[in-house]
């Protein structure tokens, strides 16, 4: 006989994938967000590659673009956060989540399959910017199989992102809170290691770049495609690939369980 953890597993299971489907339908209903989400990377490769490439200098050679794309990569995994807590609280302030509290479903399902969901978008966007990348003259150096984990690298660091936009989404539950966020994402992603070493920043901002979650992706994603990087002996340069698996776990594991909590006290 099933066990009543393993029946609530599945059924967790089964609504989650219900409202994975949900919010993938939303997405084909109203294409233009998704892609205009999908363009905007490509634009910021096209404008720092060609616009801003000549100017700059990889420390210890290799072009300019092999060294910017891994940083776009994380970059675009980085942006997708504003997507995620964009449709959370919108669900949340137009009365649909309080409509789905009320339904006999697990109560993690909301959250896992928009969760779900949104690593499904991510990997397109990632698809859309490596053969974006191939188009400028980007290419992996170091084999396939570290190609795959540097993906898979990219794909953790949007799962991580993801709670941490749930969560923001569920505390403030208002859509037009996005710019404040945004004002938060891109100042991190510009202080980090992805369009320029830290090498070439002020002493402080250049510890605050190397200590940078989207910093240790981004190296780490270098390292295994066999991309220019820009080294550094600080522990942060010589272990980025650890780093990029500790920062994002870290997250999930703070995050997570904060999201799900914090679906099931809404309302009171």
């Amino acid at each position: 006989m099933t066990t009543l953890p393993a029946q609530r597993l599945r059924w967790a299971v089964s609504d989650s994938l219900v409202l994975t489907g949900r919010a993938l339908a939303h997405a084909v209903r109203q294409p233009v967000p998704v892609l205009v989400g999908l363009l905007f990377p490509v634009l910021l490769v096209l404008m720092f590659g060609y616009l801003f490439g000549g100017a700059m200098t990889v420390p210890g050679g290799g072009g300019y673009r092999e060294f910017l794309l891994p940083g776009m990569f994380a970059m675009t995994m980085a942006f997708g956060i504003e997507a995620t807590y964009t449709a959370v609280a919108t669900d949340a302030a137009r009365g649909v989540t309080d409509r789905l509290r009320t339904l006999p479903m697990a109560p993690s399902a909301v959250v896992t399959g928009r969760a779900a969901a949104d690593l499904l978008h991510s990997a397109a966007g990632l698809t859309v910017m490596l053969a974006c990348g191939f188009a400028v003259g980007w290419q992996w150096r170091a084999g396939p199989g570290r190609a795959l984990a540097a993906v898979g690298l990219l794909l953790l660091l949007r799962f991580a992102l993801i709670w941490l936009g749930i969560h923001l989404a569920l505390v403030l539950r208002r859509p037009e809170s996005v710019v404040a966020l945004q004002i938060l994402v891109w100042p991190v992603g510009f202080t980090s290691n992805a369009f320029v070493a830290p090498d070439t920043m002020p002493g402080w901002l250049a510890a605050i770049a190397e200590w940078n979650p989207l910093s240790a992706t981004v190296a780490a994603c270098r390292e295994l495609f066999g991309n220019p990087g820009w080294g550094g002996d600080s522990f942060a340069a010589q272990h980025a690939v650890a780093l990029a698996v500790v920062w994002p776990v870290l997250l999930i594991a703070v995050f997570l369980p904060l999201s799900v909590h914090r679906w099931r006290r809404l309302g009171r």
